[in-house]
């Protein structure tokens, strides 16, 4: 029986490629984005400890609870460590605005290559279709003959054999 072959298989192969590869960059990406999204909020946790501390080190009373005392360089610490972390997450804020503007355009180069892939794919079985019929075409036409030329030599020997029955 005859085999199907699909002449541009190897442009298929090229475009299935070309997704996998897409995907792959997709998930490094995402990967960054999880990573980045996890350190924020980490710093977010951090922020908010050292906010608590700086509080309770603003509203500490003396030993004798005759009022505030305040350890201003303590204060000034907490109030600084804080500083730096809003600013690591600002910068983290920043860096994850930068990832998702490479994850829409991972996407969409995604898409391109998936929308390739299946045009192709749509070729391929439209013209496996016909194909198909093509051969069902064929094998309906050598049946055809083979009923034809069977009945033509049925007719033969039936016409021979009542012609030697009249000899005898």
């Amino acid at each position: 029986m005859a085999k199907f072959i699909f002449e541009l298989e190897a442009v298929l192969r090229a475009r299935k490629a070309a997704e996998r590869t897409r995907i792959l960059e997709m998930a490094v990406i995402e990967r960054e984005r999880l990573g980045v999204e996890s350190r924020l909020r980490e710093l977010q946790r951090q922020i908010g400890e050292e906010k608590l501390e700086l509080r309770g080190q603003l509203g500490h009373e003396n030993a004798s609870g005759a009022g505030v005392m305040l350890d201003l360089r303590g204060v000034r610490f907490q109030a600084g460590s804080a500083l730096r972390l809003m600013a690591s997450a600002q910068r983290a804020v920043l860096e994850l605005a930068g990832i998702h503007a490479r994850v829409e355009r991972a996407r969409r180069a995604l898409l391109e290559a998936a929308t390739a892939r299946k045009a192709v794919e749509a070729l391929r079985d439209r013209r496996r279709e016909a194909w198909a019929a093509e051969q069902k075409r064929l094998d309906e036409a050598i049946m055809d003959e083979l009923a034809v030329v069977g009945h033509a030599r049925r007719g033969r020997e039936d016409g021979a054999g009542e012609g030697r029955e009249t000899d005898e």
